[in-house]
């Protein structure tokens, strides 16, 4: 599956079947993304590959550990390694081919935006689910 942002110069690679996704509301991914919610997957290193330099990739990181991987050309946002972690956070709208996307989870509903709604027959948690919990549901 190919990923790249708006001006291209980033590009990257993930090898998974299918897409599993979840939507984070909190008030830094909805900063971060200018919407009301951010969608975002996590993907095993192995399964991650970049098809670009990376040399024009900035990122931002708050004192909390939130950190904000972008384009310095573009500002689209981009995938970055998780907390040192061997998984990559993706950005699932800079995917260009996805076939489908199944949006397993809705994280921090407790701080949505007012003028948010969240399907009520979906999985939801008030705040940040345990990391590991969250890996395991996006890939299986």
């Amino acid at each position: 599956m190919l990923g790249k942002c708006l001006c291209g110069q980033t590009a990257f690679q993930l090898d998974v079947p299918k897409i599993k996704a979840y939507q984070c509301h909190c008030s830094l991914c909805r900063m971060q993304s200018g919407t009301a919610s951010n969608l975002g997957t996590i993907v095993p290193a192995e399964k991650f590959s970049w098809l670009s330099s990376r040399n024009h990739i900035k990122s931002w990181v708050k004192e909390s550990g939130f950190s904000s991987d972008f384009c310095s050309n573009c500002g689209s946002p981009v995938p970055n390694e998780l907390r040192g972690m061997a998984y990559y956070w993706v950005p699932v709208g800079t995917l260009v081919d996805a076939a489908s996307v199944d949006i397993v989870a809705h994280l921090c509903t407790n701080s949505k935006a007012v003028w948010d709604s969240i399907p009520e027959n979906s999985v939801q948690y008030d705040n940040l689910p345990d990391i590991s919990a969250l890996i395991n549901e996006l890939n299986v």
